[in-house]
């Protein structure tokens, strides 16, 4: 039975070398263990992500952009509707080809590598798949939402392989979409964001039903991959290696499944976080029912491995593998119905597990912390939560610091 912690109690369980608390409840006021869930399968359009990607440039398609000899080429069937030495031109050209009006996607392929200016965008319509065989080079400067690859106030896109480098403002941005599929994205990044979705041009709408692959970057000056204002939402990887800030970012997201967030150096010297959530994340309504679900969050060094921040809640992570965060390996600051390492987890080394709270927001309620494995690190709860639960956990040179 979860216990409710009144304000002014105050203690501390510390572990000299490995101290397993199972089966210690009626001395430590800690409950025993339940069967964990596992993540909701993928439904609707986010079955999408199942199937695995096909070859890149493999299969029917309606036009192509092809380089040669430095030069651009886009076709459709056997009209040539681009001839040049401008690759955006070329890609423009090939989806501007593809029928007017349509209601059902229409495919892209593009076949070579060249540039793109940060402050010019491959813009994509609705009911359009874009494949990129090659790699979008992104030079010189820019400001405001200019992407290589673009879409806003669409529905029905899919962006199945895609490889960015330089310094884009962002790889891939899309605003108020819906019925979006991202396959393998990999960006090799020396700045900007990698791939952002939000809704923020219209916030009474939700950008609905993504899907993502795989999503690869590194280099980022900012966040591998941002949400914001997301409903439906399946993830099966993202890798983020030395990004400026999060491996993920979850901003008022709901129904929301992720595989696995895996991230190296994400954040270092800031109070990001390999896997954060923010801005009354997966809230609905006025209630936080468990609709965030994430498999696995692995972090290695960076800022911190967990952040759940600013009234965000409904959420559940199966599985932890943290180790020697520069801040935090957790912090849980005014979130509500959050369960950490509901199967299993190690913290090793790095900033405390902390339970915190800003004057401004009501504190953390419904809070659980268990089949944790501690070494080198510590729980600390300053001020009480509401009904916090901390269970099931191994200490190996480390303490359990309770409000």
């Amino acid at each position: 039975m979860n216990k409710l912690r009144p304000r002014h109690v105050r203690g501390a369980l510390a572990g000299a070398g490995a101290l397993a608390l199972v089966g210690a409840g009626a001395a430590l006021g800690l409950s025993p263990v339940s069967a964990a869930q596992q993540p909701a399968p993928p439904t609707g359009t986010a079955a999408r992500a199942a199937a695995a990607v096909p070859a890149c440039g493999s299969g029917t398609f309606q036009a192509e952009a092809v380089q040669s000899n430095g030069s651009w080429t886009a076709r459709n069937g056997g009209s040539t509707v681009y001839t040049g030495t401008d690759m955006r031109a070329a890609v423009q050209a090939a989806i501007g080809s593809l029928t007017a009006g349509r209601t059902s996607k229409q495919r892209v392929v593009v076949r070579g590598s060249g540039s793109i200016a940060a402050n010019a965008r491959i813009s994509l319509p609705s009911y359009t798949a874009l494949d990129v065989c090659g790699t979008i080079d992104v030079t010189g400067s820019g400001s405001g939402d200019y992407a290589p690859v673009y879409s806003r106030g669409t529905t029905q896109i899919e962006v199945q392989h895609l490889t960015v480098t330089g310094r884009p403002l962002y790889g891939i941005f899309m605003r108020n979409v819906t019925n979006v599929f991202l396959g393998e994205i990999t960006m090799r990044l020396s700045g900007g964001l990698g791939v952002r979705i939000d809704n923020r041009g219209d916030t009474s709408q939700w950008s609905r039903n993504i899907t993502v692959e795989t999503v690869n970057v590194s280099g980022a000056s900012s966040h591998a991959m941002e949400t914001y204002g997301v409903d439906g939402l399946t993830v099966g990887t993202v890798t983020a290696r030395n990004v400026g800030e999060s491996g993920l970012l979850l901003n008022e997201t709901i129904n929301a499944t992720v595989g696995t967030v895996d991230a190296e150096g994400a954040g270092a010297g800031t109070g990001y976080a390999a896997f954060r959530t923010a801005n009354r994340n997966g809230r609905i309504g006025s209630g936080y029912p468990t609709n965030v679900r994430v498999g696995t969050v692995r972090a290695r060094g960076g800022g911190r491995g967990i952040f759940c921040v600013s009234e965000s809640g409904g959420l559940t992570v199966d599985r932890i593998d943290i180790a020697s965060t520069g801040n935090n390996a957790i912090l849980i600051e005014n979130c509500y119905d959050v369960n950490i390492a509901a199967q299993s987890g190690t913290v090793n080394g790095g900033g405390e597990i902390r339970l915190a709270e800003r004057t401004e927001f009501a504190g953390n309620r419904n809070i659980t912390l268990q089949n944790l494995t501690l070494t080198n690190n510590r729980i600390t709860e300053n001020p009480c939560a509401d009904n916090l639960t901390i269970r099931n956990i191994t200490l190996n040179n480390s303490q359990i610091v309770r409000c």
